[in-house]
């Protein structure tokens, strides 16, 4: 039996009692180019490669991760709801009210 841990909290996931979720990412660099209409595909693909054909001539093994970088987290339900309601981890201001003393 394949065993599953969500990357959120460390907590062991058991599928056969409860759902587990898969985030993947994408991170990649993008080229300056026009934003497309509604009719236009983006083919990212096609940019990395583009970006990529650019940077062949460069010496250094780090470029390629500074281009594309993918991840994939297994997360449990309350992991889930957590990261929908703030997918990018920013820390959430609390809104104080003060008088006008």
């Amino acid at each position: 039996m394949i065993h599953f841990t969500c990357d959120g909290c460390g907590r062991s996931i058991d599928p056969d009692c409860e759902v587990r979720f898969v985030v993947r990412m994408e991170c990649y660099a993008s080229l300056d180019v026009d934003e497309p209409t509604d009719d236009e595909e983006v083919d990212h693909l096609q940019e990395i490669e583009e970006i990529l054909e650019r940077l062949d001539g460069v010496d250094n093994p780090e470029v390629g991760e500074e281009v594309y970088q993918q991840a994939r987290y297994d997360l449990c339900g309350e992991c889930r709801r957590r990261f929908l309601q703030n997918p990018l981890g920013r820390s959430v201001a609390t809104n104080l009210k003060f008088s006008n003393n």
